[in-house]
């Protein structure tokens, strides 16, 4: 298959779906008491999640708890079904920062009920994103930091070398099950440091020396 021709700076437009990855850095997964998995641990946000500079972040229905989480995310290129590891990178056009936002309370009680976690992850605004980044200014996509400030104290900082997955062996895994597009984005995990925010906060993150973002919670 070959690789998309478009503009893939739309990808926000173009995308079909956001799959993302659960406790994919050991530091968060210990934060909150989750055991590391086996197997990459995926869930998926609408594209009706994203939002990009110039709006802002709201707190869903019932929330009290809005929970920040930088990622770095991978726009996908070409599509693909059980993309083999080997090839996975030609799948993958760019990158860019994205935040996915965490009703923690909501997906407390979800979790505490063994109901689906829906609501916390997937509402409307859970999903800012930055712009794109392409593959071939990114040296090593393995090798990068991300950060996360709330009101300019910086709460998260990790590499993206300390994922448990790398991005072939999540995009084999996820492409087992769902077919891959263009403007796709795969969420690759948090590191450590998640925390609250309240309505007035000033959120920034960004991938050191490649992009970063500004959004106001309200």
């Amino acid at each position: 298959m070959a690789a998309y021709s478009g503009d893939l700076r739309t990808f926000v437009q173009l995308g079909r779906k956001i799959l993302a990855v659960g406790r994919n850095y050991k530091d968060h997964a210990l934060e909150l008491g989750n055991p590391m998995p086996d197997k990459p641990l995926i869930f998926m946000k609408p594209t009706s999640a994203f939002i990009q500079q110039g709006s802002a972040i709201k707190f869903p229905k019932g929330c009290n708890e809005l929970h920040h989480e930088v990622e770095l995310g991978v726009i996908i290129g070409r599509r693909g079904v059980d993309i083999p590891v080997d090839r996975a990178m030609d799948h993958v056009a760019g990158y860019t920062v994205a935040l996915d936002m965490t009703a923690r309370d909501l997906q407390a009680e979800a979790k505490s009920k063994g109901h689906p976690w829906t609501l916390s992850k997937c509402y409307d605004t859970s999903c800012p994103v930055g712009p794109f980044v392409s593959k071939e200014s990114v040296r090593d996509p393995h090798d990068l930091q991300l950060w996360l400030k709330v009101n300019g104290e910086v709460k998260q900082s990790g590499n993206t070398k300390d994922m448990h997955f790398t991005i072939p062996v999540l995009l084999n895994y996820i492409s087992g099950y769902f077919t891959l597009e263009p403007g796709d984005v795969v969420l690759t995990g948090t590191p450590a440091g998640v925390g609250p925010v309240k309505p007035g906060d000033v959120i920034e993150a960004g991938i050191e020396g490649l992009t970063d973002i500004k959004f106001n919670v309200q």
